[in-house]
């Protein structure tokens, strides 16, 4: 793959050639010269169609995490979350010591202890960590979904865009089936508290568990305002917002 580099910025295709634009800039590649219908039946291509069977797998798999975090994720997120998730999804799958090659897949992978540590601490905006923007003990009681910061000094231990006045923090509990595809979320109210609040020891709680059977998560999300006249404005759309997944259960 190479990066163009010119003072006219090209895309779509001139004969061999395929010009497209990325997050990381103006890019070229040729056209591929194997057909789609040599790669799905000729067996040298096996491990090819295998590779492509569970790469489709861990996108969807990618996607439902997605798409069961409803609004949370949407407030808290980077350009690049859905190849980052993949990479992980990707991860997890590897970790299925059951299914057939080609079939492997991140329900089986789930089932590994070992997947734990790939998942947990995972920030769906990589710019804005939770490691970075709260400097506290957060502790989570995975039976009840409840979320606890130790007591803490806004405006000596978070990490604020500059404009911002005011916070907010929200949790969520999800349960989550990546083999049926069953989800349900219960979050908690959200709590706003000023920059230049005094101490404060907030303890979050979902309003009830969820019902559905799966793989339990537990996320922060930490949302930054700024307040004029009494009507509270998102920063530059969420891009300093923190969503993390605190604790798998």
């Amino acid at each position: 793959m190479a990066k163009l580099k010119s003072l006219i910025k090209l895309e779509g295709t001139i004969e061999d050639l395929t010009f497209y634009k990325s997050a990381d800039g103006y890019f070229v590649r040729t056209k591929g010269g194997v057909s789609k219908n040599r790669i799905m039946n000729d067996p040298a291509f096996a491990r090819t169609r295998e590779n492509g069977a569970e790469f489709g797998s861990i996108a969807l798999s990618g996607k439902l995490l997605r798409t069961a975090l409803g609004p949370m994720v949407f407030r808290a997120k980077d350009s690049k979350l859905t190849s980052r998730l993949v990479k992980v999804m990707g991860q997890i799958k590897n970790l299925d010591s059951v299914s057939a090659r080609g079939a492997r897949n991140v329900a089986e992978g789930l089932n590994n202890s070992s997947s734990t540590s790939v998942l947990e601490g995972f920030d769906f905006n990589a710019k804005a960590t939770l490691g970075s923007v709260l400097n506290s003990i957060v502790t989570v009681d995975v039976a009840t979904g409840a979320v606890s910061i130790a007591a803490y000094n806004p405006l000596e231990q978070m990490r604020s865009p500059e404009g911002a006045s005011h916070f907010s923090l929200q949790v969520g509990f999800l349960n989550i089936d990546f083999a049926t595809g069953a989800y349900e979320l219960t979050q908690s109210a959200k709590e706003i508290y000023t920059l230049e609040h005094s101490m404060i020891a907030p303890v979050l709680t979902p309003v009830g568990t969820p019902t559905v059977s799966g793989t339990g998560m537990h996320f922060l999300l930490i949302e930054f305002f700024q307040e004029i006249n009494g009507v509270s404005y998102m920063l530059n759309n969420g891009a300093f917002n923190v969503l993390h997944l605190l604790k798998m259960s």
